[in-house]
């Protein structure tokens, strides 16, 4: 759509939200996306893409605010790319994420349902996450507002969040709403160090620069793990900052760093080294601890992890006799806490390392019942594999937000569980692989979770029985 076809609707009523959490309206019968939008609002919409049968666009003039609106309670609302539902009520984020579960259930899986349980809150709906990752950049993006004021100069460097949708420009951050202290401080600390004695900040374009990224990750122990990423070696320079860390934030159990030479910001290939305390950090959930490494999967929101754990454990009803299949598992850690209860667990996962971390946690909680297997589902999880493990009573599915592979649901449905219990953070594509599982598996409880307030996702654990026939 070129810039003299754009045009501007006016007076546009926002009447609903859409699954990807862009705000939408009704245009003579084409549906408008409009983001940064709530129900309620009427706005001046500027179009930036026309579809057969949809257009996209952006609020040009709020010219009357839903009464549902509220403040955004960070100053960096609208620019960084995160949390963009914060002018939408709590009470009303859970009402639009259990309707995006009832709709990608009917509309894409076809589903014959039971009564969706009511979503379950978080508690915590600021600094509920365990880990996050910043970016440096030589060139802070900066808002209009800043450049008028301050002018566009490029040589303001940031440590924050890329953009959304771009992926060279990236907004410093000067606090941030989704983890707890002292992730904000050491952020800070870090910046100033590095500004002060004269650090480069990478370019994301140019690829030149020293300091690339940084993850600080927090556990429910009090633990925590700081990650730096630099672009090449320089002893001196890198040591200076580590030690500076070291001085300023005791509390930091776990300090490493990685040299990153490639052209993305992924640890992929690339070793993690250790420079002060434990190469890890510990979480628990009830009596179980976890060894969370650099590059382990862990839920990000531990409270609420905690309470999808549960639902998945009271879906599976176990008696202690029952074979259970985890797959997706990731570090094992619904395997672990089902363990007890099961009188064998097996687990399978893609990568790796992550069936190290599951591996290791087993043996930290002297867990004998569950095994590990790695490797491409579709590949690992065969006929051959159902005859020298056994077929199971329960099966437990966590896939990542693409779904299932068909190939996948076939060697599922072969194996004949009484139970399948999938967890998704994706509705669309659970409801699509659910649609394939119908032949032979039924729906009989449904309950979504919030994991991240103030955004669009939500998590939604489904139970299915096999039929009769």
């Amino acid at each position: 759509m070129g810039r003299r076809d754009r045009i501007i609707l006016e007076n546009v009523l926002i009447t609903g939200v859409a699954a990807e959490g862009k705000a939408l309206a009704s245009i003579d019968g084409k549906i408008l996306f409009v983001p940064h939008a709530i129900p309620g609002d009427v706005a001046d919409i500027q179009v930036t893409h026309r579809k057969k049968a949809y257009m996209e666009g952006y609020i040009l003039n709020l010219r009357t605010q839903s009464p549902d609106r509220i403040p955004p309670f960070c100053p960096h609302y609208g620019y960084c790319g995160g949390c963009k539902w914060q002018p939408l009520p709590y009470p009303l984020q859970l009402k639009y994420k259990q309707q995006q579960v009832y709709e990608q259930l009917t509309r894409i899986g076809k589903c014959q349902l039971p009564s969706i349980k009511p979503i379950i809150a978080s508690e915590k709906r600021q600094y509920y996450r365990n880990k996050l990752e910043f970016t440096f950049s030589d060139r802070s993006w900066l808002t209009n507002e800043e450049i008028a004021i301050q002018g566009d100069t490029h040589f303001q460097k940031a440590l924050g969040f890329h953009v959304s949708g771009s992926f060279d420009k990236v907004l410093d951050i000067t606090h941030c709403y989704l983890q707890p202290d002292p992730s904000n401080a050491i952020r800070l600390a870090i910046k100033n160090f590095a500004e002060e004695n004269d650090y480069t900040f990478f370019n994301l374009r140019e690829q030149t620069g020293f300091l690339r990224t940084l993850m600080i990750r927090t556990a429910s122990t009090g633990e925590i793990m700081v990650v730096i990423a630099f672009a090449f070696e320089d002893q001196k320079k890198r040591e200076a900052l580590l030690d500076n860390l070291i001085d300023r934030f005791p509390a930091i159990t776990s300090l490493m760093y990685v040299i990153n030479e490639k052209r993305n910001d992924s640890f992929e290939g690339l070793k993690v080294l250790p420079y002060h305390g434990t190469p890890f950090i510990i979480e628990q959930m009830e009596s179980l601890l976890f060894t969370i490494g650099p590059k382990s999967f862990f839920q990000t929101n531990s409270d609420q992890a905690h309470r999808l754990y549960s639902i998945v454990r009271d879906f599976a009803s176990l008696t202690g006799n029952e074979l259970v299949y985890d797959l997706y598992t990731g570090t094992g850690t619904i395997a672990l806490f089902l363990s007890r209860y099961a009188k064998e667990v097996i687990g399978i996962e893609y990568v790796e390392e992550a069936v190290a971390d599951a591996r290791e946690n087993a043996k930290a909680n002297q867990i004998n019942n569950c095994h590990f297997y790695a490797g491409d589902m579709k590949e690992v999880l065969n006929r051959d594999f159902l005859d020298r493990h056994g077929t199971p009573d329960v099966m437990i599915l966590d896939p990542p937000r693409m779904g299932i592979h068909p190939q996948v649901i076939s060697v599922i449905i072969e194996s004949s569980p009484s139970k399948i219990i999938y967890v998704s953070c994706n509705p669309a594509t659970q409801a699509r692989d659910i649609n394939l599982l119908s032949t032979r598996y039924t729906i009989q409880s449904i309950q979504p979770i919030d994991m991240f307030p103030h955004t669009h996702h939500v998590e939604n654990v489904v139970l299915l029985q096999k039929t009769s026939a």
